[in-house]
């Protein structure tokens, strides 16, 4: 029978056995479970769509719990040009969790949804013995004009816009879980920084600026840029990555290598890819760092069906999604 790998199933699994089974066909679904959609997109009204996403919040630093709680779910619905409007969260704790903590994390979650105009309608709370971490899943919803939807495809011609986030989400949770280890090659102060970065993981701020300029948006989440297989295929398109054009914070630099990764398939979450035609890509560019959001140009979407890396004038086939080392890091 095997056992199922770590972290996200992977696209065969979800085409041999959660897409067979679905319930009953819904024309108010617009767009359902499909590989590389992470929102679904039902109709509302004459002029707007409904996009809904769920996320789990766990196995993150307990300081970033409340934080996730919003972000992960919500950014989802983001990239598909949807403000997230409305929230519906699982609270699940172990046992010995402090009325001090839950109030942290529902102060950090309240925060965010003032930040970016949310509201918390519904959920659950509760305290169990069979639930060993602090765990949430969260249900984000929010409308769409129809003309303003966003979906994760390209056509030939497309730029690749890359915030300047690639890899953050590994190295800042090694800094929490491995800090040990890191503090061979990381100061006491650069161990801090990576810490507090986990602020920047997320792409709604990204997503909500990018809008007006782009195709297309995909939040590069477990897996990393290896999404851009999934948005390929789905476009019947391919892809030209150029490995100079990439930008790497330092500190995630060396974390990276002090693993012996490439950066092209770890866990990147808050790394918003979007998917642009040529003539905007300078006033999407310029948009974003008015915000306060480094992008860069990565590659391009391409009529031949293949993902290329072309690094140090060579040409070689851009990684497929494996496996992330991400879940490693919080492994017993």
């Amino acid at each position: 029978m095997g056992e199922l790998p770590l972290g996200k199933l992977r696209n065969e699994l979800l085409r041999e056995v959660i897409f067979p089974n679905l319930g009953v066909e819904d024309a108010g679904v617009v767009y359902g479970p499909r590989e590389g959609f992470d929102s679904a997109v039902l109709e509302y009204d004459e002029e707007h769509y409904l996009v809904i996403a769920t996320d789990p919040t766990l196995g993150v630093p307990v300081e970033t719990f409340g934080f996730f709680t919003y972000h992960f779910a919500s950014s989802d619905v983001a990239v598909f040009g949807a403000k997230p409007g409305w929230l519906v969260v699982d609270l699940l704790f172990p046992k010995g969790t402090s009325r001090e903590f839950l109030k942290i994390v529902t102060g950090d979650l309240h925060g965010e949804c003032l930040k970016y105009g949310g509201s918390i309608i519904g959920g659950h709370t509760g305290v169990y013995p069979s639930v060993s971490e602090p765990t949430a899943t969260t249900t984000a919803m929010g409308l769409v004009r129809k003309d303003e939807l966003k979906l994760p495809l390209a056509k030939p011609g497309d730029r690749i816009i890359i915030t300047a986030k690639v890899g953050l989400e590994f190295a800042v949770s090694a800094a929490y879980f491995k800090e040990e280890e890191l503090s061979k090659i990381l100061s006491k102060k650069e161990l801090m920084r990576l810490k507090r970065s986990f602020y920047f993981e997320t792409v709604v701020p990204d997503a909500l600026t990018a809008k007006p300029f782009v195709r297309g948006m995909h939040d590069a989440t477990e897996g990393g840029l290896t999404a851009l297989h999934e948005i390929a295929d789905n476009s019947g398109v391919g892809f030209r990555v150029y490995a100079e054009k990439l930008h790497l914070d330092p500190l995630v630099r060396k974390v990276l290598e002090f693993y012996g990764l490439e950066p092209w398939s770890v866990s990147s979450t808050g790394t918003l890819i979007a998917i642009t035609p040529p003539e905007n890509v300078d006033s999407l560019i310029t948009e974003l760092i008015k915000n306060g959001i480094l992008a860069f140009e990565l590659g391009e979407f391409t009529e031949e069906k293949e993902g290329v890396l072309v690094e140090n004038g060579e040409e070689r086939p851009f990684p497929e999604f494996r496996a992330d080392p991400y879940v490693e890091l919080y492994k017993e």
